[in-house]
């Protein structure tokens, strides 16, 4: 039962283009958002289609393969674990960034 504890798997589209970057040692990291759709319709029947963003970060392999095939609009699966942290920005502001560290990755379909 505690490998079910804070396991995320989504299937959505790229929203943008993966942020490609290195931290001090070298280490590549990929940051981009996911869309995941839910459609349902409402009391009065009419068909409504929610959209939610999951802000996804991938280290090492992953951020290789993101670098290399996703692009806006690529349809991927993703399993990862929920992170939450906080910081300051540089204006003073305390700030809340809660993301999905992605373990593995799947190209579903390319972008159109």
């Amino acid at each position: 039962m505690n490998q079910l504890s804070n396991n995320v798997r989504l299937i959505g589209h790229a929203g943008m283009n993966p942020e490609i970057k290195a931290t001090t040692n070298g280490t590549k990291y990929a940051k981009f958002a996911l869309a995941t759709h839910e459609v349902y319709k409402d009391k009065a029947g009419d068909r409504k289609v929610e959209t939610v963003w999951h802000n996804l970060i991938l280290w090492g392999k992953e951020a290789n393969i993101a670098e290399k095939l996703i692009q806006k609009g690529t349809k991927i699966a993703i399993e990862g674990k929920i992170s939450n942290r906080t910081y300051t920005s540089t204006t003073g502001l305390k700030k809340f960034l809660s993301q999905v560290v992605v373990s593995d990755l799947m190209l579903v379909s390319r972008a159109a």
